[in-house]
């Protein structure tokens, strides 16, 4: 049996992740679990966080995969290493990715950070960029309106421009020429937060470079699937609203899904 690629976030925000997984690497199969009845994690302590992170990895464990990808930045912030520390396969988060990605695009050396309250808060950002180029500006700024935005499935809504206005309105004036979207919630946005940053802003998603990772990753340890005659059987879990969660990841991934529930990790 194909060995999965284990993928987690606090809702369907991984599916950013999982949507561009898919892409790079078609011949892979993903089984994916969205925390929605616990959703958001960024109000909530680090010890809430890890806690709920390793209940998920110990759920997703059980269908044996070859690597677990942390699909949620807050998740990364406060988690990632410990996970890293007790599973025997590679735990990959998505905070590293999209720093490489906004250092190697700044033309000023500036760089916007928006994420959870849980992820501002970490500074797990600021510390990333700085451990890499100390010279970098970085300017952060939580918006935690933004995931139940996404998680209600609103996030195609002209009306959710005014929240996003608002959230954003203290680093408008502020002089950057990239911005991290540091929650894989954001990405559902980008429409709505590029149309208030304005073209000059570039719009970081760590998905894309998260997924090279995953593919770096497989490849040197020679576990890319390539011998796949047809496309993988994904599976799909969530802890709360099955039906909502099944219409989000249908719209986002543009095919056929089915959601099963689980109270597992509840």
């Amino acid at each position: 049996m194909q060995q999965a690629i284990g993928i987690f976030d606090s809702g369907v925000g991984g599916l950013t992740v999982a949507k561009e997984i898919k892409r790079q690497l078609p011949k892979e199969k993903i089984i994916y679990f969205g925390d929605t009845a616990r959703a958001p994690y960024g109000p909530r302590s680090a010890e809430e966080v890890r806690s709920y992170a390793l209940q998920i990895v110990n759920y997703l464990f059980k269908f044996n995969p070859k690597m677990i990808v942390i699909a949620c930045n807050t998740a990364t912030a406060v988690a990632l290493e410990d996970i890293k520390t007790i599973l025997p396969i590679p735990v990959v988060g998505v905070i590293h990715p999209g720093v490489r990605t906004s250092i190697k695009n700044t033309k000023i050396g500036s760089i916007g950070v928006i994420g959870t309250d849980g992820t501002i808060r970490s500074r797990a950002y600021q510390e990333a960029i700085h451990m890499i180029s100390p010279e970098i500006n970085v300017v952060s700024q939580a918006c935690p309106a933004f995931v139940p935005l996404v998680e209600k499935g609103l996030f195609m809504h002209q009306e959710s421009l005014d929240i996003v206005r608002r959230s954003l309105e203290p680093i408008m004036n502020e002089l950057l020429d990239c911005l991290i979207l540091g929650c894989t919630h954001y990405p559902f946005l980008t429409d709505l937060i590029s149309e208030v940053m304005g073209p000059e802003v570039k719009l970081i998603n760590s998905a894309e470079e998260t997924a090279r990772e995953v593919s770096a990753i497989l490849f040197d340890r020679g576990q890319l699937n390539s011998t796949a005659l047809s496309l993988p059987q994904h599976e799909f879990y969530c802890s709360g609203d099955k039906e909502l969660f099944q219409k989000i990841a249908q719209n986002w991934l543009d095919e056929y899904v089915e959601v099963k529930h689980t109270s597992l990790v509840r």
